[in-house]
Protein backbone atom coordinates (compact mmCIF):
# COMPACT_ATOMS: atom_id res chain seq x y z
CA UNK A 1 0.00 0.00 0.00
CA UNK A 2 1.37 3.39 -1.03
CA UNK A 3 0.50 6.38 1.14
CA UNK A 4 1.38 10.01 0.57
CA UNK A 5 3.03 12.39 3.04
CA UNK A 6 -0.31 13.81 4.18
CA UNK A 7 -1.56 10.35 5.09
CA UNK A 8 1.70 9.56 6.91
CA UNK A 9 1.32 12.74 8.97
CA UNK A 10 -2.30 11.85 9.75
CA UNK A 11 -1.30 8.39 10.95
CA UNK A 12 1.34 9.87 13.27
CA UNK A 13 -1.14 12.42 14.63
CA UNK A 14 -3.73 9.74 15.37
CA UNK A 15 -1.09 7.70 17.22
CA UNK A 16 -0.33 10.56 19.63
CA UNK A 17 -2.82 9.61 22.42
CA UNK A 18 -1.46 6.07 22.53
CA UNK A 19 2.14 7.31 22.51
CA UNK A 20 1.30 9.56 25.45
CA UNK A 21 -0.41 6.67 27.27
CA UNK A 22 2.63 4.39 27.01
CA UNK A 23 5.39 7.00 27.34
CA UNK A 24 7.55 6.25 30.37
CA UNK A 25 5.78 2.92 30.92
CA UNK A 26 7.24 -0.60 30.64
CA UNK A 27 6.16 -3.10 28.01
CA UNK A 28 7.42 -6.68 27.91
CA UNK A 29 7.57 -8.35 24.50
CA UNK A 30 7.74 -12.14 24.25
CA UNK A 31 9.44 -12.90 20.95
CA UNK A 32 9.45 -16.24 19.19
CA UNK A 33 7.83 -18.27 16.44
CA UNK A 34 8.04 -17.38 12.75
CA UNK A 35 8.94 -13.77 13.53
CA UNK A 36 12.20 -15.05 14.97
CA UNK A 37 13.36 -17.25 12.08
CA UNK A 38 12.27 -15.01 9.20
CA UNK A 39 14.99 -12.39 8.72
CA UNK A 40 12.65 -9.79 7.20
CA UNK A 41 10.23 -10.10 10.10
CA UNK A 42 13.10 -10.04 12.60
CA UNK A 43 14.31 -6.77 11.10
CA UNK A 44 10.79 -5.29 11.37
CA UNK A 45 10.40 -6.36 15.01
CA UNK A 46 13.76 -4.95 16.10
CA UNK A 47 13.07 -1.72 14.22
CA UNK A 48 9.73 -1.41 16.03
CA UNK A 49 11.40 -1.89 19.41
CA UNK A 50 13.97 0.79 18.64
CA UNK A 51 11.17 3.15 17.57
CA UNK A 52 9.20 2.53 20.78
CA UNK A 53 12.30 3.22 22.87
CA UNK A 54 12.98 6.41 20.90
CA UNK A 55 9.51 7.77 21.74
CA UNK A 56 10.06 7.12 25.46
CA UNK A 57 8.57 3.67 26.01
CA UNK A 58 10.60 1.27 28.17
CA UNK A 59 10.91 -2.01 26.27
CA UNK A 60 11.95 -5.40 27.66
CA UNK A 61 12.51 -8.17 25.10
CA UNK A 62 12.17 -11.80 26.26
CA UNK A 63 13.14 -14.37 23.64
CA UNK A 64 13.21 -18.09 23.09
CA UNK A 65 15.12 -19.88 20.36
CA UNK A 66 13.73 -23.36 19.85
CA UNK A 67 14.59 -23.74 16.14
CA UNK A 68 18.22 -22.67 16.72
CA UNK A 69 18.48 -25.09 19.66
CA UNK A 70 17.11 -27.91 17.49
CA UNK A 71 19.64 -27.19 14.74
CA UNK A 72 22.55 -27.18 17.18
CA UNK A 73 21.39 -30.40 18.85
CA UNK A 74 21.12 -32.04 15.43
CA UNK A 75 24.68 -31.01 14.57
CA UNK A 76 25.87 -32.53 17.84
CA UNK A 77 23.83 -35.72 17.30
CA UNK A 78 21.74 -35.10 20.41
CA UNK A 79 18.12 -36.15 20.00
CA UNK A 80 15.39 -33.54 20.66
CA UNK A 81 12.61 -34.91 22.86
CA UNK A 82 9.39 -33.21 23.95
CA UNK A 83 6.84 -34.11 26.63
CA UNK A 84 3.59 -32.19 27.15
CA UNK A 85 4.89 -29.42 24.90
CA UNK A 86 8.11 -28.89 26.87
CA UNK A 87 11.62 -29.90 25.84
CA UNK A 88 12.99 -32.84 27.84
CA UNK A 89 16.29 -31.34 28.97
CA UNK A 90 19.07 -33.62 30.17
CA UNK A 91 22.54 -32.33 31.15
CA UNK A 92 23.92 -32.38 27.60
CA UNK A 93 20.82 -30.63 26.28
CA UNK A 94 20.78 -27.90 28.92
CA UNK A 95 24.43 -27.12 28.13
CA UNK A 96 23.40 -26.57 24.49
CA UNK A 97 20.37 -24.51 25.54
CA UNK A 98 22.57 -22.24 27.65
CA UNK A 99 25.12 -21.87 24.85
CA UNK A 100 22.54 -21.12 22.16
CA UNK A 101 20.07 -18.94 24.07
CA UNK A 102 22.44 -16.90 26.24
CA UNK A 103 25.06 -16.89 23.48
CA UNK A 104 24.28 -16.88 19.78
CA UNK A 105 20.56 -16.00 19.75
CA UNK A 106 20.81 -13.36 22.46
CA UNK A 107 23.85 -11.62 21.02
CA UNK A 108 22.48 -11.68 17.47
CA UNK A 109 19.40 -9.76 18.68
CA UNK A 110 21.49 -7.29 20.70
CA UNK A 111 23.67 -6.66 17.65
CA UNK A 112 20.68 -6.16 15.34
CA UNK A 113 19.13 -3.60 17.70
CA UNK A 114 22.46 -1.77 17.87
CA UNK A 115 22.80 -1.71 14.09
CA UNK A 116 19.36 -0.09 13.87
CA UNK A 117 20.42 2.74 16.15
CA UNK A 118 19.16 1.35 19.44
CA UNK A 119 20.97 0.38 22.61
CA UNK A 120 20.49 -3.11 24.03
CA UNK A 121 22.13 -5.25 26.66
CA UNK A 122 21.89 -9.04 26.58
CA UNK A 123 21.01 -10.90 29.77
CA UNK A 124 19.85 -14.32 30.86
CA UNK A 125 17.85 -15.29 33.91
CA UNK A 126 21.16 -16.32 35.48
CA UNK A 127 22.44 -12.72 35.44
CA UNK A 128 21.83 -10.51 38.45
CA UNK A 129 20.00 -13.33 40.28
CA UNK A 130 17.13 -12.57 37.92
CA UNK A 131 15.29 -15.91 37.71
CA UNK A 132 15.66 -18.54 40.43
CA UNK A 133 14.23 -21.99 39.65
CA UNK A 134 13.49 -25.43 40.91
CA UNK A 135 12.98 -28.49 38.67
CA UNK A 136 9.56 -28.52 37.00
CA UNK A 137 9.36 -32.28 37.59
CA UNK A 138 11.51 -35.41 37.33
CA UNK A 139 10.46 -36.32 33.77
CA UNK A 140 11.59 -33.07 32.11
CA UNK A 141 15.08 -32.91 33.64
CA UNK A 142 16.56 -29.41 33.65
CA UNK A 143 13.30 -27.61 32.88
CA UNK A 144 12.74 -24.90 35.43
CA UNK A 145 9.76 -23.72 37.45
CA UNK A 146 10.27 -20.12 38.57
CA UNK A 147 10.28 -19.61 42.34
CA UNK A 148 11.73 -16.09 42.61
CA UNK A 149 12.66 -13.08 40.44
CA UNK A 150 14.92 -10.07 40.93
CA UNK A 151 14.42 -7.21 38.47
CA UNK A 152 17.06 -4.81 39.84
CA UNK A 153 19.39 -5.20 36.87
CA UNK A 154 16.52 -4.92 34.39
CA UNK A 155 15.25 -1.71 36.01
CA UNK A 156 18.71 -0.15 35.95
CA UNK A 157 19.07 -0.91 32.23
CA UNK A 158 15.60 0.54 31.53
CA UNK A 159 16.34 3.68 33.53
CA UNK A 160 19.32 4.32 31.24
CA UNK A 161 17.12 4.12 28.14
CA UNK A 162 18.42 0.73 26.97
CA UNK A 163 16.55 -2.43 25.98
CA UNK A 164 17.18 -5.50 28.18
CA UNK A 165 17.22 -8.59 25.94
CA UNK A 166 16.54 -11.61 28.16
CA UNK A 167 17.13 -15.25 27.25
CA UNK A 168 14.92 -17.76 29.01
CA UNK A 169 17.22 -19.71 31.28
CA UNK A 170 17.38 -19.64 35.08
CA UNK A 171 19.42 -21.08 37.93
CA UNK A 172 19.12 -22.87 41.27
CA UNK A 173 21.05 -22.56 44.53
CA UNK A 174 23.56 -25.15 43.35
CA UNK A 175 24.34 -23.13 40.21
CA UNK A 176 22.54 -25.49 37.82
CA UNK A 177 21.13 -23.98 34.64
CA UNK A 178 17.47 -24.55 33.72
CA UNK A 179 15.57 -24.20 30.48
CA UNK A 180 12.30 -22.28 30.98
CA UNK A 181 9.32 -21.78 28.68
CA UNK A 182 9.53 -18.32 27.11
CA UNK A 183 5.87 -17.47 27.83
CA UNK A 184 6.44 -18.34 31.47
CA UNK A 185 9.50 -16.07 31.72
CA UNK A 186 7.81 -13.17 29.91
CA UNK A 187 4.79 -13.39 32.21
CA UNK A 188 6.97 -13.53 35.35
CA UNK A 189 9.02 -10.54 34.18
CA UNK A 190 5.91 -8.52 33.26
CA UNK A 191 4.32 -9.24 36.63
CA UNK A 192 7.46 -8.44 38.63
CA UNK A 193 7.94 -5.16 36.75
CA UNK A 194 4.24 -4.21 37.04
CA UNK A 195 4.43 -3.62 33.28
CA UNK A 196 1.88 -1.57 31.41
CA UNK A 197 1.59 -4.36 28.87
CA UNK A 198 2.78 -7.88 28.06
CA UNK A 199 2.81 -8.58 24.32
CA UNK A 200 3.12 -12.18 23.16
CA UNK A 201 4.12 -12.55 19.51
CA UNK A 202 2.74 -15.83 18.17
CA UNK A 203 2.00 -17.64 14.92
CA UNK A 204 -1.74 -16.97 15.30
CA UNK A 205 -3.82 -13.82 14.86
CA UNK A 206 -5.04 -14.07 18.44
CA UNK A 207 -7.79 -16.00 20.19
CA UNK A 208 -10.61 -17.02 17.83
CA UNK A 209 -13.99 -18.61 18.52
CA UNK A 210 -13.20 -20.82 15.52
CA UNK A 211 -9.44 -21.31 15.15
CA UNK A 212 -9.86 -21.82 11.40
CA UNK A 213 -11.88 -18.64 10.85
CA UNK A 214 -9.98 -15.34 11.35
CA UNK A 215 -13.25 -13.40 11.26
CA UNK A 216 -14.11 -14.90 14.68
CA UNK A 217 -11.20 -13.15 16.42
CA UNK A 218 -12.04 -12.21 20.00
CA UNK A 219 -10.68 -8.72 20.53
CA UNK A 220 -11.03 -8.52 24.32
CA UNK A 221 -11.06 -11.18 27.05
CA UNK A 222 -11.36 -10.74 30.82
CA UNK A 223 -9.76 -13.17 33.25
CA UNK A 224 -13.20 -14.17 34.53
CA UNK A 225 -14.10 -15.30 30.99
CA UNK A 226 -11.28 -17.83 30.64
CA UNK A 227 -12.82 -20.86 32.46
CA UNK A 228 -15.82 -20.79 30.11
CA UNK A 229 -13.57 -20.37 27.07
CA UNK A 230 -11.52 -23.39 28.18
CA UNK A 231 -14.69 -25.42 28.79
CA UNK A 232 -15.93 -24.53 25.28
CA UNK A 233 -12.59 -25.57 23.75
CA UNK A 234 -11.87 -22.05 22.46
CA UNK A 235 -8.78 -21.93 24.69
CA UNK A 236 -7.04 -25.28 24.31
CA UNK A 237 -3.69 -27.02 23.89
CA UNK A 238 -0.65 -24.76 24.02
CA UNK A 239 -2.85 -21.68 24.44
CA UNK A 240 -3.82 -22.77 27.98
CA UNK A 241 -0.36 -22.35 29.61
CA UNK A 242 0.18 -19.11 27.63
CA UNK A 243 -3.03 -17.60 29.01
CA UNK A 244 -2.36 -19.02 32.50
CA UNK A 245 0.94 -17.12 32.45
CA UNK A 246 -0.75 -13.94 31.28
CA UNK A 247 -3.37 -14.29 34.01
CA UNK A 248 -0.64 -14.62 36.63
CA UNK A 249 1.12 -11.52 35.26
CA UNK A 250 -2.13 -9.53 35.38
CA UNK A 251 -2.80 -10.60 38.95
CA UNK A 252 0.71 -9.51 39.93
CA UNK A 253 0.14 -6.01 38.60
CA UNK A 254 0.71 -6.06 34.81
CA UNK A 255 -2.05 -3.83 33.39
CA UNK A 256 -2.95 -5.74 30.21
CA UNK A 257 -1.69 -8.53 27.99
CA UNK A 258 -1.94 -9.11 24.24
CA UNK A 259 -1.64 -12.04 21.87
CA UNK A 260 -0.69 -10.74 18.43
CA UNK A 261 0.34 -12.21 15.10
CA UNK A 262 4.12 -12.05 14.87
CA UNK A 263 3.93 -13.07 11.19
CA UNK A 264 2.61 -9.59 10.30
CA UNK A 265 5.29 -6.89 9.92
CA UNK A 266 4.96 -4.08 12.51
CA UNK A 267 2.23 -5.93 14.42
CA UNK A 268 3.55 -4.46 17.69
CA UNK A 269 3.03 -0.91 16.44
CA UNK A 270 -0.43 -1.75 15.09
CA UNK A 271 -1.47 -3.15 18.46
CA UNK A 272 0.03 -0.43 20.63
CA UNK A 273 -0.36 2.74 18.61
CA UNK A 274 -3.76 2.33 16.94
CA UNK A 275 -7.20 2.31 18.52
CA UNK A 276 -8.33 -0.77 16.58
CA UNK A 277 -5.35 -2.99 17.50
CA UNK A 278 -4.96 -6.33 15.77
CA UNK A 279 -4.94 -9.19 18.29
CA UNK A 280 -6.62 -10.28 21.53
CA UNK A 281 -6.28 -8.18 24.69
CA UNK A 282 -6.58 -9.72 28.18
CA UNK A 283 -7.46 -7.72 31.30
CA UNK A 284 -8.46 -8.42 34.87
CA UNK A 285 -11.65 -6.33 34.98
CA UNK A 286 -13.98 -4.54 32.60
Amino acid sequence: MNIDNKQKAQILAEALPNIQMYRGKIIVVKYGGNAMINEELKEAVMRDLVLLTTIGIKVVLVHGGGPEINKTLDRMNIESKFLDGLRVTDKDTVDVVQMVLAGKVNKDLVCKIGNLGGHALGLSGMDGNMIKCKPFDDEHGYVGEIIDTDMEAVNEILDNGWIPVISTIGYDESGNCYNINADTVAAAVAGALKAEALISMTDTIGLCKDKDDPSTLIHRVYVSDTPALIADGIISGGMIPKIDGMTQALRQGCKKAFIIDGRVPHSILMEMLTDEGMGTMFRITK
